[in-house]
C-alpha cells in the first residue's frame, strides 16, 4: 500500500480547512484515511499550523510520501530537516 501524507479538504464553502492525512493514495481526497497528523487553516491571519512532530516523523520514517503543499508545510515547521538530519546520520 502506497501511504501519502496530504490535505483533506473540510469547512464551508469559501472557506476552506484542512486536515493533514496519511492516506493510501488510491483513496479518494476526501475520503478515507489511516490517520490525522495535523490541521491547516490557510484562511486565518497568519495561517494556522498545528502539526503533531512525532506522527508526521514517524510517517516519513515509515516511508509516506508529502504531497508538494505538505512538504512545505513541514519545511516551514523543520519537520523535513529533522527528518533528513535523522536518516543521513546513521
Amino acid at each position: 500500500m502506497a501511504v501519502k501524507i496530504r490535505l483533506k479538504r473540510m469547512g464551508a464553502k469559501k472557506t476552506p480547512f484542512y486536515r493533514i492525512v496519511a492516506a493510501d493514495s488510491r483513496s479518494p481526497r476526501d475520503g478515507r484515511y489511516i490517520e490525522v497528523i495535523g490541521t491547516y487553516n490557510p484562511v486565518a491571519q497568519p495561517a494556522a499550523i498545528q502539526i503533531n512532530e512525532e506522527l508526521a516523523l514517524k510517517w516519513l520514517q515509515d516511508g509516506a510520501k508529502p504531497s508538494d503543499t505538505v512538504r512545505n508545510l513541514f519545511s516551514n515547521e523543520g519537520i523535513m530537516e529533522k527528518f533528513h538530519n535523522a536518516k543521513f546520520s546513521k
